[in-house]
């Protein structure tokens, strides 16, 4: 059987999951994105991987990120056996926040849930959460943590894959913008892409931009931008190991001393400016859990546009015409579902 010629649209941390996966299977994969690997919404993502606190419990996304969870150890293990380009990846936990009564009668409700072994939950009183956390708030009453929870560091994660995916015979193509897909004849062709063979199956992965290229109009109307801004501060003096996590922001610890403050959620159309009220909403939520960080350096607030869909649940597989796959619309747990994404648009296609 020949390989299957395979083109994806869109170079973020979906895409060059689905090239990854697509070309350690054994396609011809070729990638095209307008921006560098990386460039659009996973430049400005956390990285968290944290399916007990983001998505709805018992429901469908709940259930797709708890699976896209199991898939990353295993992920991760076959992109580094392939490319030596670092990056971090740590199942280092989470602590939620409880700031009030109220929250914290509503996370001690957690620990019962059917799910709560697995998911290495245990609530630590005040007095134990100032031992984890010494800098944490001394007016918080109390902390969930969750041992499966992690991170990875989404830019170099990205630039890992896709430099896996090269490896393996993958050609990508940077700063190369797609206009739009002809499906008319027997085979795709990709209009703006003027390295662009002619493929067999075309994967969109272009996030909010997705029905700007989608041919069939299947995305129309149903995938939207919301913005989100994230602030990158640096501290050498406080010494964080688990992501901590407030109703109002999460601060993810590198092991660098970088921390990530995010995140907004903004309906802003495609406007991708950082804007003074978000970096100051997300540095006085930061500075409530961690009243120290008022002191931290300010590194730089990235922005990205994710896309959301009216239901909440990502666009994965084949559109009308099966030569077209859709990997889209996961909006804030595009890095959680990446690796899951990849086999599912795999298994569609081998």
């Amino acid at each position: 059987m020949a390989a299957p010629r395979v083109g994806i649209v869109g170079g973020g941390v979906i895409g060059c999951a689905v090239a990854f996966e697509l070309a350690e299977r054994g396609a011809s994969v070729t990638v095209f994105d307008g921006r560098s690997v990386a460039g659009g919404a996973t430049q400005a993502s956390a990285g968290i991987l944290a399916p007990y606190i983001e998505a709805h419990e018992g429901g469908q996304l709940f259930d797709l990120t708890v699976r896209g969870l199991a898939e990353y150890d295993e992920f991760v293990s076959r992109v580094r056996a392939v490319t030596d380009l670092a990056f971090e990846y740590r199942r280092s936990g989470t602590i939620e926040i409880a700031d009030t009564e109220d929250r914290s009668q509503a996370l001690r409700a957690r620990v019962s849930a059917p799910w709560a072994a697995a998911a290495g939950l245990r609530w630590v009183d005040p007095r134990e959460l100032r031992e984890i956390v010494p800098f944490v708030n001394a007016r918080c009453a109390g902390a969930l943590l969750c041992g499966a929870h992690g991170y990875v560091s989404v830019s170099t994660f990205t630039e890992a894959m896709a430099d896996a995916a090269a490896r393996l015979g993958a050609r990508i193509h940077l700063h190369t913008a797609v206009s739009g897909i002809d499906v008319e004849s027997g085979t795709i062709r990709l209009r703006g892409a003027p390295e662009s063979p002619a493929f067999e199956r075309v994967v969109i992965c272009a996030g909010a931009w997705t029905p700007a290229v989608d041919p069939l109009g299947g995305t129309a109307g149903r995938i939207r931008p919301v913005r989100g801004q994230l602030v990158r501060l640096h501290t050498t003096t406080l010494v964080i190991q688990q992501i901590l996590w407030s109703d109002r922001c999460y601060i993810v610890p590198w092991t660098d001393g970088t921390l990530l403050v995010g995140a907004t959620s903004e309906d802003a159309g495609f406007d991708e400016r950082p804007t003074a009220e978000g970096v100051r909403s997300l540095l006085a939520a930061a500075e409530a859990v961690v009243p120290a960080l008022s002191s931290a350096t300010f590194v730089d607030v990235r922005v990205g546009l994710r896309p959301a869909t009216d239901d909440g649940l990502p666009m994965v597989g084949p559109a009308s015409d099966p030569r077209i796959l859709y990997a889209t619309g996961h909006f804030r747990n595009g890095v959680l579902l990446a690796p899951l994404t990849a086999r599912l648009i795999a298994d569609c296609i081998f």
